[in-house]
């Protein structure tokens, strides 16, 4: 099968993950889309794509009336829905990125495995000269705050590995392992001093307050001053192209004093 997928010339993909659509669009493989999952609307131009759901739920009889030659996910899944999705006769890739190394390493298989190569090179290059900008504007501030990112509310789920670099990127450091279940007693031994929130599937509709009003935090520093913000959901937790923005997104949050000094080269 590997060899049939090198050499394919046109593909009809279904993307049921935001990260992988904003990848292949970014391939320039936006013609080979026949269908996207319903969470893609802001990482990617998708207009006038059938929607459908993801991993988790999605139907799977209405994807296969589409012919897709390869249909391609991510987690979270659903054991019910994957092994239908694993039943129709067309190659399913899973992805599940937890690193930058993994969203590199998931930028080039998807080149690779569509025929794109030389334009998954250009893509991981692009992406890293622009976490490198970002570093080197970071190393120029002061101080390195402490941070609290939150990817989920109920129950409280810190935000995922990738997020821990793109704050130590911007010139912070992430107080709470990353990607796991965390109590309100654990973040406020961590005392950050920013809050981040970017709650998944959410878009900018975190909820500030959920801090700001929570008794338990009380004493942490980010709530006495008041360093509790929310940034769109996609720019955080799709691993792909959009960390670039919310890298940037971060750098600002965290050095507010670097923003007139931080130009785009």
């Amino acid at each position: 099968m590997a060899a049939s997928l090198r050499t394919r010339s046109r593909w009809r993909i279904v993307s049921l993950a935001p990260s992988v659509t904003s990848i292949l669009v970014e391939l320039g493989a936006r013609r080979d889309l026949v269908a996207v999952t319903r969470w893609c609307r802001e990482v990617a131009d998708v207009r006038g794509l059938p929607v459908f759901g993801d991993c988790w739920a999605t139907d799977t009889a209405g994807l296969a009336r589409l012919r897709p030659t390869l249909i391609i996910g991510s987690v979270p899944y659903q054991a019910e829905t994957l092994t239908k999705l694993l039943e129709y006769p067309a190659p399913f890739v899973a992805t599940n990125p937890r690193t930058l190394a993994d969203i590199f390493s998931e930028i080039h298989m998807l080149g690779a495995l569509i025929g794109r190569p030389t334009a998954a090179m250009r893509l991981a290059s692009r992406m890293q000269r622009e976490f490198d900008r970002v570093g080197r504007a970071a190393r120029r501030a002061a101080n390195r705050p402490r941070v609290y990112a939150e990817a989920w509310p109920h129950p409280r789920i810190s935000s995922p590995p990738w997020v821990a670099e793109l704050v130590a990127l911007a010139g912070g450091m992430m107080v709470v392992t990353p990607g796991r279940k965390v109590s309100d007693t654990e973040v406020r031994r961590a005392r950050p001093e920013v809050i981040v929130l970017a709650w998944a599937a959410a878009g900018n509709r975190s909820r500030p307050g959920s801090a700001l009003k929570n008794p338990a935090w009380g004493s942490v520093p980010a709530v006495r001053t008041g360093r509790v913000f929310v940034v769109p959901d996609y720019l955080l937790n799709t691993p792909g192209p959009p960390l670039a923005g919310g890298l940037q997104v971060l750098l600002h949050l965290l050095h507010p004093e670097l923003r007139t000094r931080h130009t785009r080269r």
